[in-house]
């Protein structure tokens, strides 16, 4: 574009670093094949559908890309659902990715009281704070855990031997299939028993090296870690997690993953949890970060913005709603719904 502009015509180029203009793609190599240059240009649309909505001209008819699962039985997307606009842009995404996706509801934490929430047998860990805000559980990190605990329930029930998770404000790595392929035909080649696999997450030890997993390109024994972007869930990683039973001791689920494989730093909080044995992993570079962080134009978490958990008097649509199946069944056994909406339309569980 340079020579273009400068040799060629003699226009000069300006770089301005305070505007966001768009994209552009990496320049290729000439060894580099027609294939890499496809997936090089995926990579910047979906880049660009961050920041913008490119719709396809209703001129051109685009036949549709043909979509697979990769090497997982399924693979799941949380998304509230009056957050259209993060489904819309995951599921264009993931469109432009080839993957495809199974659509899973995430449940409204800021529809349920205090009250409500033990009426379901949830209990907050004893003794929980958050590191930073030195606060209690918050609605908004309620209904995340409630969300990704469905899908585990999920996953076992249908006997699912491996499966993807992915929450809904993702932005994907150059070559995001093709190298998550590569690492899970290694892993399996290898041997390796594993019951999850981080393909996205914050890493807090960094000063201590984690170590490579032998036999296997690309993979760590990962130590105490933050988020749930998207991680790789067997089977027995499911069974696993809800064996601890983690809904009378909850606390934030990136706090309980590292619980349940032993390293997280607070010693009270694991010994909540008797067996810490969930055999966890994590791609290295990752292949998954965050679409925005704290401070960014379009960020927002409801995790953190969301009231905390001790709130006893606001009646919510959870309570119309059992009202009105106590009258007509006379059912009075409770299960988590994530359907669950809430008439404050203001965010989402993440």
């Amino acid at each position: 574009f340079f020579f273009c502009c400068w040799i060629l015509f003699g226009v000069q180029m300006f770089i301005c670093n305070q505007e966001h203009y768009g994209y552009l793609p990496v320049p290729l190599n000439t060894k580099q094949t027609l294939e890499e240059e496809v997936e090089s240009f995926s990579h910047t649309f979906t880049e660009a559908l961050i920041d913008f909505k490119l719709e396809i001209s209703r001129y051109l008819h685009i036949a549709s890309k043909p979509k697979d699962t990769m090497a997982f039985n399924q693979v799941y997307l949380i998304n509230l659902k009056h957050r259209e606009d993060r489904r819309d842009r995951m599921l264009h995404s993931l469109e432009v990715l080839g993957i495809d996706v199974t659509l899973t509801d995430a449940v409204d934490g800021k529809a349920l009281n205090s009250t409500q929430l033990r009426a379901l047998g949830i209990e907050m860990l004893p003794g929980y704070k958050d590191p930073y805000a030195d606060r209690v559980l918050t609605k908004g990190e309620i209904g995340c855990f409630l969300s990704h605990y469905n899908i585990w329930k999920k996953v076992v029930e249908l006997q699912q031997q491996q499966v993807l998770v992915l929450e809904d404000d993702v932005r994907f790595e150059p070559s995001f299939k093709s190298r998550l392929n590569t690492i899970l035909e290694d892993v399996k080649q290898s041997g390796l028993l594993w019951d999850l696999i981080y393909v996205g997450r914050k890493r807090l030890h960094i000063k201590h090296p984690e170590h490579w997993v032998e036999g296997v390109k690309n993979l760590v024994i990962p130590d105490y870690s933050y988020w749930t972007l998207g991680y790789a869930l067997s089977l027995q990683g499911a069974k696993t997690l809800l064996e601890a039973q983690p809904l009378s001791k909850m606390l934030p689920v990136d706090e309980f993953l590292p619980a349940m494989f032993n390293k997280h730093p607070k010693e009270e909080y694991m010994s909540h949890f008797k067996q810490r044995n969930l055999k966890a992993f994590s791609v290295q570079p990752l292949l998954l970060f965050p679409s925005h962080y704290t401070g960014e134009p379009g960020y927002f978490s409801d995790t953190e913005t969301s009231t905390i958990w001790d709130d006893e008097t606001v009646a919510t649509d959870w309570d119309r709603h059992h009202i009105r199946g106590d009258r007509s069944r006379g059912d009075k056994n409770l299960t988590i719904y994530c359907t669950i909406q809430n008439t404050d339309e203001s965010g989402d569980f993440l």
